[in-house]
C-alpha cells in the first residue's frame, strides 16, 4: 500500500558519459556513434527519506590498477568533479550528506564511482553483487579499487534472495520478484537478471521503473537478440537478459514508465 507521496520527487542526472558505435554493439544496426550517459536517479519522499539509485563514473584519476586502465580504454569514461553525482545535488541545492540510502544496481564502474562521496548513507546491495567483489573475473567488470573500503560497509543493507517477494504491480498487473525498501510500496526494488550478476532495478511510486542496464536504451529494449558477440558475452546470462527484457516490456505496456541507465534525453524531473 502506498502512503501519501503528494510532496514526493523523482530527479535525474547524467553523472559522465561513455560514446560507442551502435553498429559494434548491434546487428541490423546503422552506423552511429552514440554518446550514453550514466544516469542517476534522486528519490526524495518529502519527509525523511532521499534515495539515490546508482552513483554514476567517478572523477580522475581513477587509480584502479590494470583493469581500470584496460575499462577506461575499452569504454572510455567522460567525466570531471563538476559531474559527480555529490557535485551536481550540491549545485542544485541538495546536500549530499542527506541522501539516506544509496541503492547499488550493479557493480559496473559507471554506477559505483561516486559511492565513496556518500560515507553517511546506507548501501543496498544484493548479496550476489557482495560475492563478485570477493571473486570476480576481468569480464564481469569489477574495479574493487573504486568502491569504498571495506565494502560492504557496516551499515549496508545487504539483499538477500529470500528476502525478495512476487508482487503485482500496473494494470493490467505484472508479476514482479521485489524488496520493499522503505515499508510503504514507495520503493521497490526487483531483480533484473541478465546484465551482471545480482542487477537490480527500481520501482518508484508504482509509476517509472528504473531499469538500470537492462538495455543499452529505450530505443534498444529490443536488441538482446541483436547483441554482437562481444557485447553478448559480457553479460552475465543471456537467458535471464532476455527474460528481463520481456518483463520490462509488460511493465510499460501495464502503464509504467520505464527508463534505463543509459537512455538519451531523460528528463531531469520524472515525479511528480
Amino acid at each position: 500500500m502506498l502512503g501519501d507521496m503528494s510532496d514526493a520527487t523523482l530527479r535525474y542526472f547524467a553523472c559522465g558519459t561513455t560514446t560507442h558505435e551502435l553498429a559494434i554493439l548491434f546487428r541490423r544496426q546503422p552506423r552511429e556513434r552514440r554518446a550514453f550517459p550514466s544516469g542517476v536517479y534522486l528519490y526524495d519522499n518529502g519527509a525523511s527519506r532521499r534515495v539515490l539509485f546508482d552513483t554514476g563514473y567517478a572523477a580522475p584519476p581513477w587509480r584502479a590498477g590494470l583493469t581500470g586502465f584496460l575499462y577506461r580504454v575499452l569504454v572510455p569514461p567522460r567525466i570531471s568533479r563538476e559531474l559527480t553525482a555529490s557535485a551536481q545535488l550540491a549545485a542544485a541545492g541538495i546536500d549530499p550528506a542527506s541522501v539516506t540510502d544509496v541503492i547499488v544496481s550493479h557493480l559496473h564502474p559507471d554506477h559505483i564511482g561516486g559511492l565513496r562521496d556518500f560515507p553517511g548513507a546506507r548501501v543496498v546491495v544484493t548479496e550476489e553483487a557482495v560475492s563478485l567483489v570477493k571473486e570476480h573475473r576481468v569480464l564481469d567488470g569489477v574495479l574493487t579499487r573504486l568502491l569504498p573500503v571495506p565494502f560492504p560497509p557496516a551499515r549496508a543493507r545487504i539483499l538477500g534472495r529470500k528476502e525478495f517477494r512476487t508482487v503485482e504491480v500496473g494494470s493490467p498487473p505484472v508479476r514482479v520478484d521485489a524488496v520493499d525498501l522503505c515499508g510503504d510500496g514507495a520503493v521497490l526494488i526487483i531483480d533484473l537478471p541478465g546484465h551482471q550478476f545480482g542487477q537490480v532495478g527500481a520501482i518508484i511510486d508504482n509509476r517509472v521503473v528504473l531499469a538500470a542496464d537492462s538495455a543499452w536504451g529505450h530505443d534498444l529494449a529490443d536488441g538482446a537478440a541483436r547483441l554482437r558477440t562481444i557485447p553478448r558475452h559480457l553479460n552475465h546470462d543471456r537467458d535471464a537478459y532476455a527474460r528481463t527484457t520481456a518483463l520490462l516490456v509488460a511493465l510499460a505496456a501495464s502503464g509504467l514508465t520505464v527508463v534505463y541507465s543509459h537512455d538519451v534525453g531523460t528528463p531531469g524531473v520524472l515525479l511528480p
